[in-house]
């Protein structure tokens, strides 16, 4: 489950596993990060990143429950592999991994929570280096996490640094100077109102780089959160508008005041959901390309001349646009003619307020962090460690340079590429035999396989930030700074070819992804450490996580998206409709596998909705089956602590998936991950290969058996 590296609806759908913002970095499901944000680390920084990933929100959150955090199921002879296997698994020795007692989230929680640890070392030796050159990269990276540490200078502030911004508001007067605001807080990196946009990829025109717009301008994960009546929407709703009131209220706004200003703010986010694509719809990446001429468009949207809007935007001598929802802009300049002039104004306020309290004084974080537990603004975690994950999303490339020497070895680089061309040569074989899918094909499939670019660790170039300010006493404007620096950047990849040396993620990020428009896996350096990969450890595990994920990350180039982009990364259609016929109805099958998972009562998991990550762990993990049959020790059946290498192998895959979260995070999560949670992602594909029944004599009446003709094979 690692994201979007243009920054499209595509690579975020095809991108994958885990999730950190595709081109940002740690997820909050609980807030709604517009693609442009969520999945381009060029606009809004954070922790992480993600891609077509590996992980999506899950990877972040941390239970609001404590419990012992590993089960030694194992212990007890009632749980056999057959009726429970995720945990079975749970209280086996197999993995390096830093579990222990106490411990709430996840693995890839658990290893960011190590490399924040790590990266806070390396910049507290920087700040300390006084004689660090001007210009150096210890000495920028040191400034900007000095400034961040410098919470004297902060709490003094209060919220100053936005006083001006918001009494700026109240000068508007009319609608296109509402407009005309709205595309100045975008272009100086202060807020992201109504509608999100980008610089991406233009899917039937990979070399090209295109102005792109989505819908956006709600701050909830998901639309369903401000329509839906269920108890956990209701309840995330009333803490969400304590945190409207509560924040207008630290700017002096008198209590009654502050309340309506919520309510009103509220509404508007709520009609602008409504307008919204749900998230299985924006699986379609069809139903998602729209070009427009831009006098076309404008003559959709009346009011919005996007012409003038783009000129706002920095955006010169482009006469198109793609547009991922027409119909939400349509409705979007209905309602601002409908909706009064002042309670617009007091809605860009609020998204200034938000995007400003994770960097303003103590009354304002805490608020912000009672709304819910939020790992990548603060809560849980020390300062330090917070501002480390900040800097690396912030100015990733410089950070990433020190990180590197530190923490990867060539020795590891050297040991992933040898499982990337054994899980390469296992995928080709899996094509050739493939009995549903015909010649002309599986021809067009190797050579999308065969093309698919490997990048592992970091950048063969790394960003300078040329021209970006970095003050050691200005922690805010330094944020604001980043921010305005990226968009500048991204603005001019426009009219230049598409840079597929670029990387969307940083070399510290806990993630990977598949990016289809450039045909490329990503590997960070991040993630390549225990439990994910572990020099010393045995072939099983290590092809049982990481060789999973990279086959995972290779499955996504064929899922039911990333198999609509050719070898070259554009959108078209390279299947006979026989063949794509069967695939549509093998993963019809799949959905309905999973709608099967009980989440919580009656929440099911979205076969939908999470499809496309269900194709590539079950394509990924049989390639690196495969692939580790290849080895002399995926051949061999001598034991280790008592099992087979064979079940030693997937016994790692599922221990990459364990994980302990709240019931209400759970709820929230299904609504909007296109991941299912660990214990549904661990079995989903297992009941489907006919070598783990083999592997742990799982037998007929077993809950997790699953008649041979019923076992679903795709890739």
């Amino acid at each position: 489950m690692p994201y979007d590296r243009t920054n499209t609806v595509y690579a975020a759908q095809a991108l994958s596993c885990f999730s950190i913002d595709k081109y940002s970095q740690l997820k909050n499901v609980y807030f709604y990060r517009n693609l442009t944000r969520k999945m381009n680390r060029f606009i809004k920084m954070g922790i992480g990143m993600a891609g077509a990933g590996l992980l999506f929100a899950a990877i972040a959150i941390l239970a609001s429950k404590k419990r012992q955090a590993v089960t030694q199921s194992i212990k007890d002879a009632s749980l056999k592999p057959g009726n429970d296997f995720y945990n079975y698994a749970l209280g086996i020795e197999v993995q390096n991994s830093p579990w222990g007692k106490d411990v709430l989230g996840n693995n890839f929680a658990l290893l960011q929570g190590f490399n924040a640890k790590a990266l806070k070392a390396i910049l507290e030796k920087a700040r300390a280096n006084k004689n660090a050159l001007t210009g150096s990269v210890e000495k920028r990276v040191g400034d900007f996490y000095a400034a961040g540490m410098d919470t004297a200078s902060i709490e003094k502030l209060g919220y100053t640094p936005i006083k001006f911004e918001l009494a700026a508001i109240d000068t508007i007067k009319t609608l296109p100077g509402l407009v005309k605001k709205i595309n100045y807080l975008r272009t100086s990196g202060i807020a992201y109102p109504l509608y999100g946009f980008s610089v991406a990829t233009d899917p039937k025109n990979a070399g090209v780089m295109i102005p792109f717009l989505e819908q956006g301008g709600t701050t909830l994960a998901n639309r369903d959160n401000y329509l839906k009546n269920d108890k956990y929407s209701v309840e995330l709703r009333n803490r969400y508008l304590k945190l409207i009131s509560t924040l207008f209220g630290l700017t002096g706004t008198s209590p009654h005041k502050a309340s309506t200003n919520a309510v009103i703010v509220f509404n508007i986010e709520k009609q602008l959901a409504a307008a919204q694509l749900s998230p299985v719809e924006l699986r379609d990446v069809n139903k998602t390309y729209n070009k427009f001429y831009l006098d076309n468009f404008s003559k959709i949207t009346p009011g919005l001349d996007w012409r003038t809007i783009l000129a706002e935007l920095e955006v010169k001598e482009q006469d198109s646009v793609l547009v991922s929802i027409p119909a939400f802009f349509t409705a979007a300049a209905d309602l601002l003619k409908r909706v009064p002039l002042e309670d617009w104004k007091l809605y860009l306020k609020w998204n200034i307020l938000k995007e400003a309290a994770p960097y303003l004084s103590a009354p304002f974080v805490k608020a912000n962090l009672a709304f819910t537990p939020i790992p990548d603004k603060g809560i849980g975690i020390p300062r330090e460690e917070w501002l480390s994950s900040l800097t690396d999303g912030s100015i990733g490339e410089l950070l990433g340079q020190l990180y590197v020497k530190e923490y990867f070895k060539p020795a590891t680089k050297a040991k992933v590429e040898g499982l990337v061309a054994n899980l390469r040569k296992a995928f080709e074989i899996r094509i050739k035999g493939l009995n549903w899918m015909g010649a002309a094909t599986k021809q067009k499939a190797l050579n999308k396989l065969a093309a698919i670019r490997l990048k592992i660790g970091y950048p063969d170039k790394w960003e300078n930030y040329e021209g970006l300010e970095i003050n050691r006493r200005t922690f805010f404007k330094n944020v604001q700074n980043v921010r305005s620096w990226q968009y500048r950047l991204m603005i001019g990849w426009l009219g230049k070819p598409a840079d597929r040396g670029r990387w969307e993620t940083t070399a510290a990020t806990v993630n990977a992804y598949y990016n289809p428009m450039q045909n490329e896996i990503v590997f960070p350096a991040g993630i390549l450490q225990p439990p994910f990969f572990d020099l010393n450890a045995d072939d099983a595990a290590n092809y049982g996580a990481i060789g999973t994920l990279i086959g995972h990350e290779m499955a996504h180039a064929f899922d039911d998206n990333g198999s609509k982009f050719d070898a070259d990364g554009t959108l078209s259609d390279w299947w006979t409709n026989e063949d794509r016929e069967k695939f549509e109805a093998k993963a019809a099958e799949l959905a309905k596998q999973f709608d099967s998972y009980v989440v919580l009562d009656s929440i099911h998991v979205n076969g939908k909705l999470t499809l496309g990550e269900n194709i590539a762990d079950i394509g990924g993990l049989n390639a690196a089956y495969a692939a580790f049959r290849m080895t002399s020790e995926g051949k061999s059946t001598q034991k280790i602590a008592g099992f087979t290498p064979l079940q030693r192998f997937f016994l790692s895959w599922a221990q990459l998936w364990r994980e302990y979260m709240s019931s209400e995070y759970l709820a929230q999560m299904v609504l909007a991950d296109p991941h299912p949670p660990g214990r549904y992602r661990t079995i989903g594909p297992l009941v489907n290969m006919d070598v783990w029944y083999t592997a742990f004599d799982v037998k007929p009446g077993e809950n997790l058996y699953k008649k041979p003709k019923n076992r679903i094979c795709i890739w």
